[in-house]
């Protein structure tokens, strides 16, 4: 009796992924750690038990450890697909998960250098938010790693991010943000700006990035280059504060209607101090200092009077839409220039103050 048995054997190098182990792994939870979270799971499925999950965790680990040095450079991928051999798709959902971050991070590191100095203060960060610490320096060090390919660069920032990093939209967006407020200085540190979060910074600076760069300018558009020849024509804006009177009368006309009572008389009584301060901010964008500062200015030269005065964000949005509008009737912006230069520093303007007005709730 012949008892050979004839066997096929197939060899593949076919890459593994398990989703939830990392999930896991990204978020810098240990193996020993992954074992307690999942073991329950696992020991649900016939035949396993404990030590065959942790096999199985460690095992996964070390790929991925293997994969993280892909995962610093996606543009890279295709040269390695001999060594990996991972579905596009499934590899996208690695390198967005990767890149994934929590707003938390990345708001504590907005306004400070991606320094080594600044990496060790993570401890703290991680204390504070609770988040894993092995999980804020991979954070920390994606978005240093992000900057210094794109920070150079010619372009579109967000472009450049998708292109080289391989990142959906939407997160290589919030990318952008980190790289344009970081290599234009912008200051978001202050005790009084920490009331906002990450998404509240980002929407002002897709507001700044849209208007005041050089992101319309041909071949040689950049939007994290400021356009300085605007900058230095908002320094004409100056004529509005001799045309106040005028402006106030359409204004006031404008909003009395939509306005309660006491809101309408606080924008009469001070529509001088709060038409000061709007075009000293705007006067001053062409100097760097006061570009870096421009949030903080924000809140204390016009939100904090507003809130003096207890206006709701809708109280904001009426007035903000009346003030821009109505200069655009006078005959002090005539000139098609200083209607654009106008147009487009109340653009940005607008867009920022309501973002960052917050009532009382909000801010806790």
């Amino acid at each position: 009796m012949d008892f050979s048995t004839t066997m096929e054997i197939f060899v593949s190098n076919y890459t593994l992924i398990d989703n939830e182990i990392y999930e896991l792994w990204v978020e810098g939870v240990s193996a020993i750690e992954a074992v307690c979270q999942l073991k329950g799971k696992a020991l649900l499925q016939q035949g396993s038990n404990v030590e065959m999950l942790q096999s199985e965790i460690e095992d996964h680990y070390r790929t991925y450890s293997l994969l993280e040095r892909l995962l610093h450079n996606p543009a890279k991928i295709k040269d390695h697909q001999l060594e990996f051999q991972i579905e596009p798709q499934i590899m996208s959902m690695l390198i967005q998960r990767y890149y994934k971050f929590d707003d938390a991070v990345y708001r504590d590191i907005l306004g400070k250098k991606l320094s080594t100095r600044n990496r060790k203060d993570l401890d703290d960060l991680s204390e504070r938010t609770g988040i894993n610490i092995l999980s804020c320096r991979r954070q920390f060090d994606n978005a240093k790693r992000v900057f210094k390919v794109v920070e150079e660069m010619p372009g579109l920032v967000v472009k450049n991010i998708i292109d080289n990093f391989a990142l959906d939209k939407e997160l290589a967006k919030s990318y952008a943000t980190v790289v344009f407020l970081g290599s234009l200085r912008f200051d978001c540190t202050k005790r009084k700006l920490q009331y906002l979060s990450f998404q509240d910074l980002s929407h002002c600076a897709h507001a700044i990035m849209a208007n005041w760069t050089c992101k319309e300018q041909g071949p040689e558009q950049d939007d994290t280059e400021f356009d300085r020849e605007f900058l230095l024509d908002l320094k004409d804006l100056r004529v509005m504060l001799d045309k106040d009177r005028e402006h106030k009368h359409l204004v006031c006309a404008k909003v009395k209607p939509q306005m309660l009572e006491k809101v309408f008389q606080d924008v009469e009584n001070n529509f001088k101090t709060y038409t000061r301060a709007i075009l000293g901010i705007s006067c001053g964008l062409h100097r760097s200092r006061e570009m870096r500062t421009l949030f903080i200015d924000m809140v204390e030269k016009c939100l904090e009077p507003w809130y003096a005065a207890h206006w709701s964000r809708a109280d904001l949005s009426i007035f903000l839409a009346a003030y821009t509008h109505s200069a655009l009737e006078m005959d002090a912006l005539r000139e098609a220039e200083l209607r654009q230069s106008w147009e487009r520093c109340m653009n940005v303007l607008s867009a920022c103050l309501t973002c960052l007005h917050k009532d009382k709730k909000e801010k806790k």
